[in-house]
């Protein structure tokens, strides 16, 4: 519906996050290879994806052009950047749903119990509260085939120690200065611009009045690698475990 006030908005934003994160497209691509792993392995003829947080749907595109025989879902409650992603998934057969990780009902329209193949994730999870984060994975854990992954990207606390914690920070900002991706915008201003740029507007207006409004400058969690994995077999998964990282930036790989 955008076109190429879209594209323009969603380029900056790509921009923006490879500040936070300067491997990016690898870590992405790290995500895309490990569903294509686990796809190997005998699945439903339409296997189904989702993508949990999508945000503007970078991970949702790359996924759905990367396996156009699957059910790819992005879900995510904030409305301006689904109003984005729209145009980031043009082209493709992926689904977007505008629903709340937090709320207990969203699963609801994805799919049945014991019906998901993988869910993803990238930058997204770590708005939510540990009791929030916990509940989620309970969640995946009946909606996900035995057998089926999670994969969830994102900047995570490798460790409670606060010296290597520093340390571990350190390395991806020294990445993203020999990279030159230190001099990229940065979240605070991406979201300032897009939230007064008039051709967004009704977008804007419309996420004032959603309840995600509110969690947009919020603190992340502080959980560590060590106390996702907990969290994700008392949900239930069967194993987990980190199978890319740079720094505090890591790939979690979980098995239902």
């Amino acid at each position: 519906m955008l076109g190429e006030t879209a594209r323009t908005w969603l380029r900056r934003w790509d921009r923006q996050q490879e500040r936070y994160s300067p491997d990016r497209e690898e870590r992405f691509q790290v995500v895309v290879d490990t569903v294509g792993w686990h796809l190997e392995q005998p699945q439903a003829p339409k296997p189904r994806l989702v993508d949990l947080g999508c945000g503007t749907g970078s991970l949702t595109a790359r996924l759905a052009h990367a396996f156009p025989h699957a059910d790819v879902v992005g879900v995510d409650a904030d409305p301006l950047l689904l109003g984005l992603a729209e145009e980031a998934v043009t082209g493709t057969t992926a689904r977007l749903l505008y629903r709340d990780l937090t709320t207990p009902v969203w699963a609801d329209e994805v799919g049945p119990h014991a019906s998901w193949d993988a869910a993803v994730s990238s930058t997204a999870l770590h708005w939510l509260t540990p009791d929030e984060l916990s509940a989620l994975y309970r969640t995946l854990a009946e909606r996900l085939r035995p057998g089926g992954i999670l994969v969830d990207a994102d900047n995570r606390a490798p460790t409670a120690d606060p010296a290597l914690l520093q340390l571990a920070r350190q390395l991806r900002a020294r990445r993203a200065h020999r990279t030159g991706r230190h001099g990229c915008e940065d979240w605070d201003n991406w979201w300032r611009t897009v939230l007064s740029a008039p051709e967004l507007a009704p977008l804007a207006q419309a996420r004032s009045r959603s309840p995600i409004a509110d969690r947009t400058f919020t603190e992340p969690h502080d959980l560590t690698t060590a106390e996702q994995i907990r969290l994700l077999y008392e949900a239930g998964f069967t194993t987990a475990t980190t199978v890319w990282q740079c720094g505090d930036d890591s790939v979690l790989v979980a098995v239902r």
